[in-house]
């Protein structure tokens, strides 16, 4: 390829400022030409680019998905519409689709799945753990595009989340998990890229694992 694929990456008009030269970084080293995407912003789809990163951030707005009221969250109903917009669009265009945290959430919400709201309430016995640095132990599924990609069947991640994927959405299926059983990546079942990761690989620069998981998203265009 003699241009490098151009890829949109969403992310918090509130947090984006500090959350972007990561993927940045992570996209430079992939081969990729970043293109920022957030609300507030002249550009609002994805024309002229040839894929997309769903990001983290903000909790999703319970309405999407049949939860409950909950008002001490931070939700960002325009960030919701316009990433579930982008979600759709990529999906028409059978664009490759890489969620992250929230964006893997927001994946499994649009095709009509569900989210623990609380994970240490659906998981009570599970070990709290909420920094950007790799504590969190996993295991992938040894069939899954995920654990070919990486190329490994168990990985070390951060965790910054509070919800997590609960009932999966049409054409998804779970394929890494936690020690308490939490879901932490899903992909679609299909052959097209559709990869949605519960930690933020972003932060993880000297992860090979996670340059890969970038990497074979430029490769999937």
């Amino acid at each position: 390829m003699s241009e490098k694929p151009r890829i949109g990456v969403s992310v918090s008009a509130r947090t984006g400022w500090r959350v972007f030269p990561f993927f940045q970084w992570a996209l430079w080293r992939a081969g990729a030409r970043p293109v920022r995407l957030q609300t507030g912003r002249a550009r609002n789809n994805l024309r002229d680019l040839d894929a997309v990163i769903i990001g983290g951030g903000d909790d999703i707005h319970w309405t999407l998905y049949g939860g409950d009221i909950v008002t001490e969250a931070t939700f960002d109903r325009e960030r919701d519409a316009l990433e579930l917009a982008l979600i759709e669009e990529a999906d028409s265009r059978r664009m490759p689709i890489l969620g992250v945290c929230r964006g893997a959430q927001l994946i499994n919400v649009e095709r009509g799945g569900t989210l623990h709201q609380d994970i240490y309430a659906a998981y009570p016995d599970a070990r709290f753990i909420k920094t950007p640095l790799p504590r969190k132990d996993i295991e992938f599924d040894p069939d899954s595009r995920l654990a070919t990609v990486s190329q490994e069947l168990k990985g070390r991640v951060n965790a910054l989340h509070s919800q997590s994927v609960k009932d999966l959405g049409s054409g998804l299926r779970a394929v890494a998990w936690d020690q308490a059983g939490i879901v932490q990546a899903i992909e679609g079942t299909g052959p097209r890229f559709v990869i949605g990761v519960q930690w933020h690989p972003e932060f993880l620069v000297l992860s090979r694992p996670d340059w890969r998981l970038f990497r074979a998203l430029v490769e999937a265009v």
